[in-house]
């Protein structure tokens, strides 16, 4: 069989990925929109009434609000990621084993890898540019363009864990070892990654350890935006890592998959 160019494998997979969409975007609401904008509203709104807006001590924020609200959104991206590359994908290797019938066409695994990373793009477009559309009207954004570079940080971030995430998920054999990457690995980023509060906080130590991840990376890129407190030098560090990472998960992906399905 010839090779497929890559708009022709896309292609062949639309169909698929559209009816997954429609199938499912209802249930997506809640974790998608709906509980976003109630920690907005309860950790940003409500308790950040009592956290005086001291600039110096939020990152450039002058309020805990606009603090919070771009590293929240960037946190999300990250479990909306992986929310669709752990469970759907072992799903479609080892229950529904949809990947076997593409693996049987023309498309090669980076295509099948391709479409799939694609369709989380896509969510991960809707879901952050939705939540940014629906923050407007809380006064949080500092500028009319930061809030266009802080959803493309947003939606960076998110690939970078969904290409890492589908790379473990391919590998996996049980899904217990999804309980280990989100108590492990999920968890304690969404919490101490600066999304709540300064890394700083953390001590030095700790500060540099959170530094080191790449949900800090996407979060400092969506704050500095938002609040227009850039530091190009260090936005333009934050980018190169999370691109690199994104390489380096794109071809984890790409093998985990290879070597599960192609025996």
């Amino acid at each position: 069989m010839s090779a497929l160019t890559l708009t022709e494998s896309l292609g062949r997979q639309y169909d698929y990925w559209w009816t997954v969409y429609k199938r499912t975007w209802k249930a997506s609401i809640v974790g998608s929109f709906v509980s976003p904008l109630f920690y907005v509203l309860a950790m940003g709104v409500l308790l950040g009434g009592f956290i005086e807006g001291d600039p110096d001590q939020l990152e450039g924020a002058t309020s805990y609000l606009a603090f919070v609200v771009p590293g929240l959104v960037a946190a999300h991206a990250m479990q909306v990621a992986v929310g669709e590359t752990t469970y759907p994908v072992m799903g479609m290797i080892k229950w529904q084993r949809v990947y076997d019938s593409m693996v049987a066409t023309p498309l090669a695994i980076r295509d099948i890898v391709a479409g799939h990373l694609l369709f989380v793009l896509f969510r991960l477009a809707t879901t952050c540019g939705v939540f940014m559309l629906v923050l407007t009207p809380f006064g949080v954004f500092a500028t009319w363009w930061g809030p266009v570079l802080a959803f493309l940080s947003q939606v960076l971030v998110g690939m970078v864990f969904a290409s890492l995430v589908y790379g473990w998920s391919a590998r996996l054999k049980s899904p217990s070892g999804f309980g280990v990457l989100f108590r492990l690995g999920i968890f304690p980023l969404f919490l101490f990654s600066g999304a709540f509060f300064p890394v700083a906080n953390l001590g030095e130590v700790g500060a540099w350890v959170a530094r080191l991840t790449p949900l800090w990376h996407g979060v400092n890129l969506s704050r500095m935006f938002c609040v227009d407190a850039v530091d190009w030098g260090l936005a333009l560090v934050n980018v190169a890592v999370l691109v690199a990472l994104l390489v380096v998960g794109w071809s984890w992906s790409v093998s985990g998959l290879q070597k599960r399905l192609v025996r």
